[in-house]
C-alpha cells in the first residue's frame, strides 16, 4: 500500500549571498520597534523663575497661619479697646444740669503734687461779665458763631506755621479746651485728638453755648493748683468772681495760655503785654455784651 510522503519541515535553502534575517525578538511589538527607532522629542528648557513669579507662589502654610493669627490678635485688641472706651465714655448729656465732681486736669495735678486743688463752683450768673468777655476775646472770639471748631482760626494757624516754618500754634476753641480739661490729657497724640473732636461735637450738640461757657469758666486752670473763676478771684484779688473788674478779668484771661507762669502778679513782660492786648480787644468787642 502506497503511503503519502511526510511533510518536509526542513526550512528552505537560503539563496547564496543573501544575509540571514535577524531573529524576531520574542514579545516585541511593531509599535515598540517604532518607538525605539524614532528620535526623542526635543525638550524646551523651562525659563528660570523670576522674582515676580516667586512672589506669586503661595506662602507656606505655617507662615500663613502666623499672619492670620497676628491679624486676629490685632483685631481683637481693637475690639477690646473699643468696648472699654464705650463702657467708660463720659455721659456728656448729664452735664446739662449736673455739676462735675472733678476734672481730668484737677485729678492729675492732685495726684502729681499730693496737694488739694483750689476749686469752687459758682453758677453762670455769679461770674463777672467782664471775665466772660476777657476770656472770649483772648481764647475764642467766634465762640457763639461756630459749632465747636473754628475753621478760620485753624486756617490762620496753619498759614502762620507755614510762613514761619514751625509747628502750628494751638487753635482750639473753648469747647475743645473744655473737653480736654474735663476728660482727657495735655498730650498731642492723634488718638487723644480724635477723642477730643468727638467729645467737642457732643458738647456742642447737647449743651447750650452759655452752659459750655459756664463749665469752662469753672474748671479752667488759672494758676498752679487754682481752677475756676471763683478760686482765682479769691486767691489773687480777694474778691468773688462776680466782683471782678475789667482789669482783673484781663489779668486772669491773659494767664490762660500759660497758667503755671502767667498769672496776676507775675513779672513776665510777655504776660504784661498780653494783658494789654486783652484789654484792647475787650474795648473793641462790644457785640459780646448781647451774647453773654
Amino acid at each position: 500500500m502506497d503511503h503519502l510522503p511526510e511533510h518536509d519541515e526542513t526550512p528552505p535553502e537560503e539563496t547564496p549571498g543573501s544575509p540571514a534575517p535577524a531573529p524576531e525578538p520574542i514579545g516585541r511589538s511593531k509599535r515598540a520597534k517604532t518607538a525605539e527607532t524614532a528620535e526623542p522629542p526635543e525638550q524646551t528648557p523651562s525659563p528660570p523663575a523670576t522674582p515676580d513669579a516667586r512672589a506669586e507662589q503661595p506662602a507656606p502654610a505655617p507662615r500663613r497661619r502666623r499672619i492670620v493669627l497676628a491679624v486676629a490678635i490685632v483685631l481683637g485688641l481693637v475690639v477690646l479697646y473699643g468696648l472699654v472706651e464705650l463702657i467708660t465714655w463720659p455721659d456728656v448729656a448729664a452735664l446739662a444740669d449736673k455739676t462735675p465732681e472733678t476734672t481730668a486736669f484737677i485729678a492729675r495735678w492732685e495726684h502729681d503734687t499730693g496737694k488739694e486743688a483750689r476749686w469752687t463752683w459758682v453758677p453762670y450768673a455769679r461770674i463777672s461779665p467782664h471775665l466772660k468777655r476777657a476770656v472770649l476775646v483772648s481764647e475764642d472770639i467766634n465762640f457763639f458763631s461756630h459749632h465747636g471748631f473754628d475753621t478760620d482760626e485753624i486756617e490762620n494757624a496753619l498759614e502762620t506755621a507755614w510762613q514761619e516754618k514751625h509747628l502750628p500754634r494751638g487753635a482750639s476753641t473753648l469747647t475743645q479746651q473744655l473737653a480736654k480739661n474735663l476728660w482727657l490729657s495735655p498730650s498731642r497724640n492723634p488718638l487723644r485728638k480724635l477723642k477730643e473732636a468727638i467729645l467737642t461735637r457732643q458738647l456742642e450738640e447737647r449743651l447750650s453755648k452759655r452752659r459750655i461757657l459756664e463749665l469752662y469758666l469753672n474748671v479752667v486752670e488759672l494758676g498752679p493748683g487754682i481752677y475756676g473763676a471763683e478760686a482765682a478771684a479769691r486767691h489773687y484779688f480777694g474778691v468773688s468772681a462776680a466782683a471782678l473788674g475789667p482789669r482783673q478779668a484781663a489779668e486772669l484771661a491773659a494767664a490762660l495760655p500759660n497758667p503755671a507762669g502767667w498769672h496776676p502778679g507775675a513779672e513776665s513782660r510777655r504776660y504784661r503785654n498780653r494783658v494789654a492786648t486783652v484789654l484792647r480787644r475787650m474795648a473793641k468787642a462790644q457785640f459780646l455784651w448781647k451774647e453773654i
